[in-house]
This record gives structure tokens, sequence and C-alpha cells, in this order.
């Protein structure tokens, strides 16, 4: 490929460059410090500095969502990611600052010129809490049975979206392993971090040989993390306790040994007013998706607001281009620009919240700004679309063509605090000028059962999905991939080998600088030249905490990591 041919230099380059053993590139990571320091904490803990980390005491954390699972590679919301993250870990780390991929389990690797062959270099001191040892037949296995799944174990291939393509993992030595794809998969280093929805994280040979059903028991996940499971009451509580023994953190965290912490107690508390409720009187000492009304009344009271960003595709909503009405670009178009961003950013969201200016969330490499053009609000351009259209008042003041009502369909989660409050005000904004946007906004659970859906019943789904890569474009509305917004050959308007092909090209190259190229093709095509997606607001991870508390970690896709979590209060 020719893509692939300009970014050899830079390959050969990065290749070069982890041959470093760990070691060495924690020293060398010292110079920048001071600039992951904020990123270590959340980006605003500012009691992680007050002292000597304390060891022991229980952690009692509240979540509006509950884990349904307590295999780390199904878990499909929040709480299972965040939960599987600290039983589990990965063969990479991604810097949350600079999406830079570095060691974890794995301490260097290489890659070939086509990007079709990953070969890792793996630590030899890593064991599952079983004891069983680390290796690269456990990569081998696990990577096996997360892409293919085991049907007659009840297990799903819960990793064929993230590693399409995926051959085989062929075990060179004890602790070598080499990762092998049919096709061009750059993305793959930053998959083999990921710790968002169905992620990658090691089970141990014994767990990967139980059922689904077996799975239910929390003795018999084993993983290779700082924490293991206690105990679960499913739609209740979570609880984790210290993993003896543990000292293989991310490098780049600068955590040496097991976890601070004795418990982790992940309380499922889904009414905001009783999660605040709970932290003012001290029943938890912390809390995730705190209310955007909460945020000012918890800090004036004293307790730490944190945040990041969740970094991959925007809140937005994917548009149904095969299903009436949004099979009209007409219509896609207006509902971009027929809402008023600045009053969802001034009445909705708070600091911790940005309105979209793209499909991607702004840490994302290759991300750019559409707010001045496509969409900016100017509901007389979206009334002069629909005018061209065909699109005529109707005697409520929504517009029909051909004796069809401009009705949208639009299905939404809950998880997220702010969600429906924008949804509801673009709502508001969408009848002015003719469009009536109908909201159904569940839980995860209904929104799951009616997503089977919604190809035939909802004209837009609205979501995000989180990863740390521009690749999550491809991912998400390539029309071989997820295919997000039901492009097809017969989709009007719309070349769907156009879209394939300017998609795909972000899985041919690691060179930075023809990804960012290939990043703002994608989001040209998506955003403007087809209008597919409507990006509403980037999504944060929220969390109020009492002062005693430190240490909690945002990953790269804004999960949590409580190994370098400590309180100050000890108990």
């Amino acid at each position: 490929m020719s893509d692939l041919r300009s970014s050899i230099e830079s390959a050969t380059s990065a290749r070069k460059k982890w041959r470093l053993p760990a070691i060495a590139f924690a020293i060398l990571l010292i110079a920048g410090i001071a600039a992951f320091a904020a990123t270590r904490g959340g980006g605003a803990d500012p009691g992680a500095a007050d002292g000597a980390p304390v060891r022991g005491g229980t952690l009692q954390f509240a979540l509006i969502d509950y884990q349904r699972s307590l295999d780390p590679q199904w878990g499909t919301n929040y709480a299972e990611s965040l939960i599987g993250n600290n039983i589990t870990d990965k063969l990479t780390w991604q810097d949350p600052k600079t999406g830079e991929i570095t060691p974890w389990l794995a301490q260097s690797w290489e890659y070939n010129e086509d990007l079709t062959e990953f070969t890792f270099h793996l630590r030899r001191d890593v064991t599952f809490s079983d004891g069983s040892p680390f290796n690269a037949e456990a990569v081998k296995a696990n990577f096996d049975q997360y892409v293919h799944g085991d049907p007659s174990l009840g297990i799903l291939p819960n990793g064929a979206t993230l590693l399409p393509g995926y051959l085989e993992t062929r075990v060179v030595d004890e602790y070598t392993a080499v990762v092998r794809f049919e096709r061009p998969l750059a993305s793959f280093l930053q998959a083999s971090s990921f710790t968002a929805n169905a992620q990658p994280g090691f089970l141990s040979p014994s767990t990967l040989k139980l059922s689904a059903e077996q799975r239910t028991d929390p003795k018999k996940v084993i993983g290779t993390g700082p924490f293991v499971y206690e105990s679960w009451e499913p739609q209740a509580k979570t609880v984790l306790v210290k993993r003896n023994g543990y000292n293989w953190a991310p490098p780049a965290l600068r955590h040496p040994g097991e976890a601070y912490l004795d418990r982790i107690v992940f309380n499922t508390i889904p009414e905001a007013s009783v999660r605040t409720g709970s932290l003012v009187s001290g029943t938890i000492d912390a809390t995730l998706d705190v209310g955007t009304t909460d945020e000012k009344p918890l800090s004036a009271q004293g307790f730490e607001i944190i945040h990041r960003g969740v970094s991959g595709t925007a809140i937005r909503f994917d548009f149904n281009s095969s299903l009436f009405p949004t099979n009209d670009i007409a219509v896609r178009k207006a509902i971009q620009l027929g809402w008023d961003r600045q009053s969802v950013q001034k009445t909705i969201l708070t600091d911790s919240y940005s309105v979209a200016d793209s499909i991607l969330e702004p840490s994302v490499p290759g991300h750019a700004d559409y707010s001045g053009s496509v969409l900016k609000h100017d509901p007389e351009q979206a009334a002069r679309i629909l005018d061209e259209a065909g699109w005529v008042a109707g005697p409520d003041g929504i517009r029909v063509k051909e004796g069809k009502k401009l009705v949208v369909k639009l299905l939404g989660i809950n998880n997220l605090v702010v969600n429906k409050p924008a949804y509801e005000s673009i709502q508001q904004d969408l009848r002015k000028i003719g469009i009536d946007l109908q909201l159904t906004v569940v839980p995860i659970p209904d929104y799951t059962a009616q997503q089977a859906k919604a190809k035939t019943d909802w004209n837009v789904v609205a979501a995000n999905r989180s990863r740390n890569d521009p690749a999550v474009l491809n991912w998400q509305y390539g029309p071989q991939s997820g295919n997000g917004a039901y492009v097809t050959k017969d989709s009007t308007g719309v070349d769907a080998d156009e879209v394939t092909q300017v998609l795909g090209r972000l899985e041919t190259t690691l060179d930075p600088a023809a990804r960012t190229q290939y990043a703002k093709q994608a989001q040209d095509i998506l955003i403007d030249k087809y209008a597919l997606v409507n990006p509403v607001y980037n999504p944060s991870q929220v969390i109020a905490q009492a002062p005693y508390v430190h240490g909690i970690v945002f990953d790269a896709q804004s999960r949590n990591h409580f190994v370098d979590t400590w309180k100050s209060d000890g108990k």
C-alpha cells in the first residue's frame, strides 16, 4: 500500500524506541513527571501531594450503574469496565495526557512494515492471583477466546470488533508472543491498552476454561490485577480486596508494589440525590456520576471534584441513513444547524464538560474543529435547507413532505447525568424549525434491547464510544465495522465505498502526520459531506471525593484505577 510506504521510516523509529526495557523507560520518564502528575490524579487531585501515601483502609465508592457480569472481557457498561480494570492488566498502558503507548505487562514490542504482526516481549515476574504464570501461552489463550468466543462455554466473541481480522497469536518462546492479523491494523497497539467496554484484560487459564454461568462466581474470575474479587451482589455492590504480592503496575504510574487500599466497595446507587447525600453523610468516600447541579455545592462543602473528558467520540446523534426521514441529507444537515450549542453549554453543562465541535473528543489525536462551519447554530440556514428539500410547515408547526410528518425518533441512554437534559434542549430548538424530535432515554438494559431494532425502528441512536485513537471512527462508522449510520450501497446520496475507503485508511499507518490527515478526511465525510452524525457534547467522568481520598487515576479512556489510591485517614 502506498500509505504504508510513506510511514516506514516513522514505524522503524517506533520499533527501535520500544526495544528499551521497562526500567529504562521509567528512567526516561522522570523528565516528564511534572507534566504527568496532573493526569495521574485525574487532573484535579491537589490533596495527592499532602504527604506520603497511607496503606490500608476501605474505599466506599458509588456508581450509577451496576455490574451485570464479573467477566471483564464481556462487560459493556462503565461499572463493568472500571471494576474489570482493577482485577486485570493489559499488555500496554496509554498515557492519558499524550496518548503515547507505554510498557505494562509487555516490556517492549515491535511490528512489521505491513502492520499485520505485532511482537510483544513480556515481563517474566507476573502471575495470576491463583499462582499460574502470565506468559505467551496465556496471551494466546486469552486473545483466541476473546476474539472467537467459545460456544460450548457460552462465551461470546467479545473482542471481534476491537480486533478485526485477528488470525492467531504465535508463541515464540515462554515470554514472546506474536499477534497476527489478516490485514493492517494500526490501531492494535492502542487496543492492547484498551480499558473500556469488552476490554482485553487477561484472565487465568483456569478462568478461561469456565462457562459464562461459572464465571458468576467471584472467586473463580482470576486476573493479574492489583485487586481480586471478594464478593458480588448483583445490582447492589461489588467488593474487591488487595492482591498480595502485586508488583507490576504500569511504570508510568510510578507505583511500587501492592495497592495501598485493603478493600474497595463499589456501591450501586442509581439516584443522584442519594449518591450526593451518602457522600455528605460520610457513608461513602467518593462517587462517580456527580450531577451537574451538585458540583458547586459539594465543592463549597469541601469535597474535591476531579474529572476527565472521555476520549473517543463525543456524545452524538448517529443518523440512520436508511430510514425515513433521516435518509434525507437535508434533514440531517438541518438537525446539525438547528440547535443552540452555547445554550446547552451555559444552561446544562458545567466546566467539567464541553460542547462538541467534532465527532472526535479534543484529546484524540487528529481532532478537528467544525464549530465555525457545519456545526454552528444557524436556524435560518437549517430552515432554508428544509424548504428547498420540499419540507413544508404543517398546521401544528411540524413540517410535512409527501404527506409524512418530520418526526425523528431518538433512542438514548440515561447513564450519563447530562444526556437527557441536553437532548431536551435540542428537542426544543428543533421544534422551532419544524422538526419533531421524539426522545426515548432509558437505562442501559432497555437501551441494549431497543438497539437491536435500531436499523428499522430508530432514526437516531445517541451515545458515545470510548477509545483514545482516531480509528474509533472506523470502528464505529465503517460500513464493514460498526456501521453506526447504517450506510449501505442502497443508501440515498451516500457512497458506501467511499465511506469504507476513507475510514479504513486510519488502519494503514502509524505515522502521526498521515493519521492526522486521514482523521481529518474521516471527520469531513462523516460530519460535512454526508452529515451522518450530529456531535452534541464531550462527555466527562466526574468524581466527587472526600478530602482524605487521594490518587484515583483516570486512564486514557477515563476509566478509574485504584492501585495508587489511598486515604489519609487510613480507615
